[in-house]
């Protein structure tokens, strides 16, 4: 069994040319719905929507011949705000928009350097001439003069060589050349000291898409690593965006454009003017593709994203030109299939070095530390910037020097003190902190099943992502805390019920697998988890074939070792054509959809999966601060730095930025790092 290949060949747009078309008759229609007083905005997006951009040029050339008056003018009296904005944009020639695209980024003082990015990191040599010359004609200027001017560096010798669109043609490959590109790179960046850029530039500039995608894959082998991660750590600023772009562009244009999407939609506010720019743009070539490659990403449709981001008349422009809810089709499609292979491929291949923001302090001195902690509560009033500064910037294991040398030099308990002389979020974050790693989620464990309710995200959270060391010192923290009268095993039984249950209590045990992938068992166990797929597409969920198989799905999400895991969810997109994680969603429910998908995510991109628990922590109506609190104390020492740059990347906001928004605890800036 095969995945499917992965292309665009044939249509794969969402807006087609209006059958029975008639130029003369959708202009007087335009006519009729801008004259008098008020528009018919409805009638305007329907016909706009459902033509062609050909098709709408002709209309353009029939409003001005049966009317002697511009449709474009016309169209911006009439009608305001971003609604405009999409319309006549949509009126627009696609060339003559990206010409607009790129003047608007560059006029006046300040430069759209994501808009340059985007546009010339994304177009094929035929878009790129055609700009060129829509450029020309619309502002009577040198493209390449006018973006030089506005931009410097590695940055601008970069957008110049894509500005020439002379890029190898798709299906031009060098294969002797291959291996001798991909070690080009590795020497030009991970081998020395310092970044040879000019050899990113000239190859990443210049070479086909596909004899691109063979260096990348190739890279990996050499380097241990995504070409990504190499850009990342090798250069910087706008460079690196429009590099990571380049990149990003090569392995897939649409799934470049479905993070772009979401990004426009997510974080602090919308960007409207990508939304437009991209929706418009891919309208005619690959909205189809776009949407597959969104659903498979993110949680939601891209459909759906638009409806709950944006309203009005430009709600409902933007949905036509999205084409439909995947949602409610609920379908799988190959080209989606292909890049989850891909996807896995590389999560199996690609070791992590995991990067810490708290190190132990230099100079470090238990009792010194103690003595200024007690200075810093006695008397009337809490110095709560020492304890601050002191605590968020010692290693756990430098802590538990400090309570040592706080009750042998002082007599007292700092942790009685410490909840004496602070209160509410600050008191839990720097309490969590003074704990050990085991305390600290055993106390987060107990807390997530106390009381009437259960956070069962917690739950999931705590136990998908712990190594089997961690758990055993977790469950005999747990039996030691002096109000815990039984075993975390039993207080789960008793809290959670079902399949739910069964999940957790194999997590718990701690007996995860270690070691590398066994190519043979994971085959077999991809064939296992395609079966249970099968079998709960057809079959209702109290069929006893139903549940044999997800047991059996479940005992391998639960007990093989993440690198096996990651082989294994390979193999099942080869053997079913589709990706393990819209399965669950699809065939799943409750809480043990959540528990399943949580072990997916983690299997796949640990840092990715804490990246996007701090985004929900943050967003909606309120701030979950328990989760904030957890994720930010038990990450802080492991993998908070890897963590944060997922969130950037995924959200194009810092960490940084959302704490400071959502959080007035200083503590948490620390704990972020700098």
């Amino acid at each position: 069994c095969q995945p499917s290949a992965q292309g665009t060949a044939g249509f794969r747009g969402t807006v087609t040319d209006a059958p029975d078309f008639d130029a003369s008759a959708d202009a007087e229609t335009l006519y009729n719905a801008m004259k008098g007083i008020g528009s018919d905005k409805e009638a305007i997006l329907d016909l706009v929507t459902g033509r062609s951009n050909a098709q709408r040029q002709e209309i353009v050339q029939a409003y001005k011949s049966s009317y002697g008056k511009n449709l474009i003018d016309d169209l911006k009296y009439e009608l305001t705000g971003k609604f405009e904005r999409l319309i006549v944009s949509l009126m627009r020639p696609q060339a003559y928009h990206d010409a607009k695209e790129i003047h608007d980024a560059i006029k006046g003082a300040g430069t759209d350097e994501k808009c340059l990015i985007e546009v010339l990191a994304s177009r094929n040599n035929q878009q790129i001439h055609n700009l060129v010359e829509a450029y020309k004609d619309a502002y009577g200027s040198d493209i390449e003069e006018d973006v030089t001017g506005d931009t410097s560096g590695h940055f601008k010798k970069m957008l110049v060589v894509l500005l020439q669109g002379t890029r190898d043609e798709p299906g031009v490959v060098h294969a002797e050349l291959v291996e001798e590109d991909a070690q080009a790179l590795f020497a030009a960046g991970e081998e020395q000291w310092g970044t040879e850029e000019s050899i990113f530039i000239m190859l990443l500039g210049n070479r086909s898409v596909n004899h691109l995608q063979m260096v990348f894959d190739k890279y990996q082998e050499i380097a241990e690593k995504p070409i990504e991660d190499s850009i990342k750590s090798e250069l910087s600023g706008d460079f690196e965006r429009l590099m990571l772009a380049v990149v990003q562009c090569i392995r897939s244009v649409p799934m470049y454009f479905a993070k772009r999407l979401y990004k426009s939609m997510k974080g602090l506010g919308t960007q409207d003017n990508t939304l437009i720019r991209i929706m418009i743009c891919r309208s005619e070539i690959d909205m189809l593709d776009i949407r597959e490659c969104f659903r498979m990403c993110y949680e939601k449709s891209l459909y759906n994203m638009i409806k709950e981001d944006t309203s009005g008349d430009y709600k409902r422009t933007l949905l036509a030109l999205c084409g439909g809810d995947d949602d409610l089709a609920g379908e799988f499609f190959p080209e989606a299939a292909q890049l989850a292979y891909k996807m896995w491929e590389t999560s199996a291949t690609t070791k992590v070095q995991l990067r810490p923001t708290i190190r132990p302090a230099s100079d470090f001195d238990p009792a010194d530390d103690a003595q200024n902690l007690r200075k810093a509560m006695k008397g009337f009033g809490t110095d709560e910037d020492v304890i601050i500064n002191i605590v968020a910037n010692r290693s756990n294991e430098q802590r538990q020097e400090i309570r040592q040398a706080f009750k042998s030099i002082l007599g007292r308990d700092l942790m009685k003190d410490l909840k004496s002389e602070l209160s509410k979020n600050l008191e839990r974050l720097i309490i969590g902190l003074m704990l050990t790693p085991a305390e600290f989620d055993a106390k987060m464990m107990r807390k997530a099943m106390e009381g009437a309710g259960t956070d069962e995200h917690a739950l999931i959270e705590i136990l998908v992502t712990r190594s089997n060391g961690e758990i055993h010192a977790m469950n005999a923290a747990y039996r030691a805390g002096e109000a815990y009268s039984k075993s975390m095993e039993d207080a789960i039984q008793s809290d959670t019920s079902g399949r739910f249950s069964q999940i957790l209590t194999s997590l718990v045990q701690g007996a995860r697998e270690q070691g590398p992938a066994d190519w043979d068992r994971a085959l077999v166990d991809a064939q296992v988890s395609t079966s249970c797929n099968m079998t709960l597409e057809l079959a209702d969920a109290c069929n006893e074939d139903s549940d044999d198989m997800e047991i059996k799905f479940m005992s391998i999400l639960c007990t093989r070792s993440f690198p096996h895991l990651r082989r294994v969810f390979q193999e099942f997109v080869r053997c079913s054509n589709k990706d393990i994680e819209q399965i669950i969603k699809k065939e799943m429910s409750g809480d043990v959809k959540q528990a399943m998908y949580g072990i997916v995510r983690s299997v796949k991109n640990q840092s990715n999966y804490f990246a996007e628990r701090l985004y929900k922590a943050m967003k909606g109506m309120g701030t979950d601060d328990r989760a904030l609190i957890r994720i930010m104390v038990s990450r802080s020492e492991v993998d908070l730095f890897n963590i944060r740059k997922e969130f950037k990347e995924t959200h194009d906001c810092s960490l940084h930025e959302f704490i400071q928004v959502e959080t007035m605890v200083v503590s948490f800036y620390i704990l972020h790092g700098d």
